[in-house]
């Protein structure tokens, strides 16, 4: 339904003092850095698992060698949807210039809602983290203590005793990072790199990757964390984690959360020859979810 003069009135009211209610501070692009970024020329986008080998065994003296077998494990599947937002306005109101009044602010609008739908799908990623109806190609959800591996046993990205964000939990998910290993049981080298929290821990964040000496206790001990530089990407807020206690640590394991862009954004223009009407449509494609699990460690204590 197209915006009409009679929704407009007060614009042709001369005198009008100021209109509100778009012109509010946006937050950065929160989501920017939740993921990797990558382009997509296709409707969907996979990636697969190669496990490789496991550890080389001993050969004795005179025995044959052992013949190691692999091959692909699961599939992570990203679908790139396609989110789009428009309106028009009327013959009648173009004729009395309410466009050229709004024209800016509904631009800004436009582009709010647009950008809103972004930030929302990405941190819903975060948000479902824990959930079983949201599942990863291993069959379990984004953050468990139940990874299938290929070799049979299990891996997980979560403290056993699910914590509140602290300087023990944080120590035991740096420690719990660095014990990962691969599908084959192999170590492998992982680091973290960023903290992500909600709004409401970002005092305990502060407090915990700001001093120099250890958080609420009377000793001269350092802050092992930041001495070290343990979380060099230091913390990030998202103002749209749901939880107000879950917490993140995102880590340097290639392919682990992605963000693919098939379409970028872009805004069109159009005139509608029966109606006279003047259409506007922003649209742009992409997706949010994750390949390898082992890109993030959260802990979950509500």
């Amino acid at each position: 339904m197209a915006i009409t003069r009679g929704q407009l009135l007060k614009e042709l009211v001369p005198g009008l003092h100021a209109i509100f209610g778009t012109e509010y501070k946006r937050y950065e692009d929160e989501a920017a850095v939740l993921f990797e970024n990558e382009k997509s020329n296709r409707a969907f986008e996979e990636e697969v698992l190669f496990p490789g080998f496991g550890e080389a065994s001993v050969k004795f003296e005179g025995q044959g060698v052992e013949y190691a077998q692999t091959g692909e494990g699961w599939v992570a599947r990203y679908t790139n949807e396609t989110v789009a937002m428009a309106f028009s306005i009327t013959e009648e109101a173009m004729e009395d210039n309410l466009y050229d009044k709004l024209s800016t602010r509904l631009t800004k609008a436009l582009a709010r809602s647009m950008a809103s739908a972004k930030q929302t799908k990405g941190a819903a990623v975060y948000n479902n983290a824990f959930s079983g109806s949201f599942l990863g190609g291993d069959g379990v959800s984004l953050v468990n203590s139940a990874h299938v591996l290929q070799d049979g046993s299990s891996g997980t990205n979560t403290p056993t005793t699910q914590a509140e964000l602290s300087e023990t939990s944080v120590e035991q998910g740096l420690i719990d990072v660095a014990g990962f290993t691969d599908d084959r049981g192999i170590p492998i080298a992982a680091q973290a790199r960023t903290l992500h929290i909600p709004r409401q821990l970002v005092f305990v964040a502060e407090r915990l990757m700001a001093s120099p000496y250890r958080v609420g206790t009377a000793d001269n001990d350092v802050n092992a964390i930041v001495s070290k530089g343990m979380i060099p990407g230091g913390y990030h807020v998202n103002h749209r984690f749901s939880d107000a206690n879950n917490w993140f640590i995102r880590t340097d394991v290639p392919n682990g959360m992605k963000h693919f862009t098939r379409t970028p954004i872009d805004t069109k223009m159009e005139g509608d020859f029966e109606t006279g009407n003047v259409r506007y449509k922003s649209r742009e494609r992409y997706c949010y979810g994750w390949s390898d699990w082992r890109g993030v460690y959260g802990s979950n204590p509500s």
